[in-house]
């Protein structure tokens, strides 16, 4: 969708380079766009990790604008069989790419209760020993409704008002926290920070939109610090969020939260 949106904007002139670990989804959206009549003059797809910018950086000679939008796309999220979604059953993947790595299910064979306890929210010890658990004795937690049927049963304990809204929101963040120990999302983001400035033009624009607080965070402090060592001449103190319209339009983008800067002129 930003994709389309940015080419339009172009109106035939300047060039757009995507990069996507996701070898499924990133072959569908380079047809997708081809359709549209944004053939190769316009944009060039690469199947590759956004924390490899400098790469394509140095092949093109940088960029004016960069846009990194994290986490997982609506396709990924949408397809039972990477298991992104507790709502429907499926195999717990979470992988972004499917073909290197290991899976969720296979990173929770061996992992330990206080490596999993680490990774988790509320409830941390609790639902890392019963995860841990469950494991230990035989019953391989390998499908998305073997992992929220565990989660239900950790939360039992709780008043039936409050049971669902908590049980939700639990599924949410442990999934989410699986997801990013399996793709190394932070490790990546932190790179991806540290080389943002050498792939920018002297006054080129950023854009990060991230998805969860870590992110933020992160996003946020490599700005800070960039700004203050004069490599960016400007930055986003307040996070940029979407209107209420948005949301309605998108409900998935609630949690979205944008900050950007400018690189300096030399």
């Amino acid at each position: 969708g930003h994709t389309r949106a940015m080419l339009e904007c172009l109106k035939g002139q300047g060039h757009i380079w995507a990069t996507d670990v996701d070898p499924e989804e990133s072959a569908k959206t380079k047809k997708r766009l081809e359709d549209l009549g944004f053939g190769e003059d316009l944009l060039t797809v690469r199947l590759q990790n956004f924390c490899t910018i400098d790469e394509i950086a140095k092949e093109v000679g940088g960029f004016d604008f960069i846009l990194a939008d994290l986490g997982v796309s609506s396709m990924q999220i949408d397809n039972p069989k990477r298991g992104f979604s507790f709502k429907v059953d499926g195999p717990l993947d979470l992988r972004l790419n499917q073909e290197p790595g290991i899976s969720a299910a296979e990173r929770l064979d061996t992992i330990t209760r206080e490596e999993l306890a680490g990774m988790l929210y509320e409830n941390s010890e609790e639902l890392a020993k019963a995860i841990t658990d469950e494991i230990r004795r035989g019953s391989r937690i390998d499908t998305t409704t073997k992992l929220r049927r565990v989660i239900e049963d950790t939360l039992d304990f709780l008043p039936e008002k409050e049971k669902k809204e908590t049980v939700k929101k639990t599924c949410q963040r442990v999934f989410q926290a699986l997801r990013i120990d399996v793709n190394q999302e932070f490790e990546v983001l932190y790179e991806f920070m540290e080389k943002l400035p050498g792939a920018l033009k002297p006054g080129g624009r950023a854009a990060i939109l991230t998805f969860h607080s870590g992110e933020d965070k992160l996003v946020k402090a490599a700005l800070k610090e960039g700004c203050r060592a004069g490599i960016y001449s400007s930055y986003s103190k307040d996070v940029v969020r979407p209107t209420a319209e948005e949301c309605v339009r998108n409900p998935r983008a609630r949690s979205t939260k944008m900050r950007w800067a400018v690189r300096a002129e030399e």
